[in-house]
């Protein structure tokens, strides 16, 4: 029998856990072995990754740069689902605030989600120091640490953010589109109350990461079975929208500039030592 690859993956929800069960299940009943190793946070997973201890890491974009930032570059992306693509975070105010575009929040506060979050915070804050805002002394920040270690792999830190700016007490906030039209839908946020005043460029997300020396045999047979899954099998369905996809996807690097040029503003990865 070959050996396992091990997967890494963070428990950010009950969910996770269930959904890596799923996806065993059918890599071991395809002949590609797989057991998975949960951690509490990515920065372990990370270490995990460059110490070997796991062979696949199922990273956020943020443990991503950290792995390549530890790594010298010595990583490769593999993988990610079709919806890690051409994401874009919205700045959002209220409709009778007379904020009509990024430069009228020098001045303001701005809520944001937990200060590890990409979406919710690094790219939208890199967005505003583009345009010449710095945080700190052209505008305040509100963040909220919500399940910090997760890189915002929950709407805990967005959703508080939105409440934050629904309350009164900012005067914009930093969401995921995603999360913008979920809450839309449900009618959470009110489009007469609440309009988008700008959006981040384009970014990827989550991506599978593998050290440069992992077998590319191991890997072509583990892509192999993870492309074969189909959002037409139920069983493979349950599970894909669990995790907020409908194909897998090559991975890239691409899609990356946007947060690798906010945590060099940042000095997120100098902070974080």
């Amino acid at each position: 029998m070959d050996k396992p690859v091990l997967v890494g993956a963070v428990i950010y929800d009950p969910k996770v856990s269930v959904i890596w069960e799923i996806i065993s299940d059918y890599f071991n009943a395809n002949g590609s072995p797989m057991d998975v190793v949960f951690y509490t946070n990515y920065e372990l997973q990370v270490e995990a990754l460059l110490q070997g201890h796991i062979d696949i890491a199922w990273n956020s974009p943020l443990a991503w740069l950290e792995a390549q930032h530890r790594s010298g570059g010595a990583c490769r992306a593999i993988a990610m689902r079709d919806t890690d693509r051409d994401r874009v975070s919205y700045l959002v105010v209220r409709q009778n605030s007379g904020l009509n575009q990024i430069e009228a929040l020098r001045g303001k506060t701005v809520a944001v989600g937990a200060k590890d979050s990409p979406q919710a915070t690094l790219i939208p804050i890199g967005l505003l120091q583009r345009h010449g805002l710095e945080p700190g002394r052209d505008f305040q920040v509100k963040r909220f640490d919500v399940l910090v270690g997760k890189h915002g792999d929950h709407i805990g830190g967005e959703r508080q953010a939105f409440d934050c700016l629904a309350g009164g007490e900012a005067d914009a906030c930093a969401m995921l589109d995603f999360n913008w039209q979920t809450w839309t839908a449900d009618g959470m946020i009110n489009q007469n109350e609440f309009h988008i005043l700008a959006l981040t460029d384009k970014f990827d997300h989550c991506v599978f990461t593998v050290r440069n020396e992992f077998s590319p045999a191991v890997e072509e047979k583990w892509l192999q079975v993870l492309f074969s899954m189909s959002y037409d099998n139920p069983d493979h369905r349950h599970m894909m929208d669990l995790e907020g996809l409908k194909a897998w996807l090559p991975g890239r690097t691409s899609g990356f500039g946007p947060l690798t040029e906010a945590v060099a503003r940042q000095h997120f990865f100098e902070k974080a030592l």
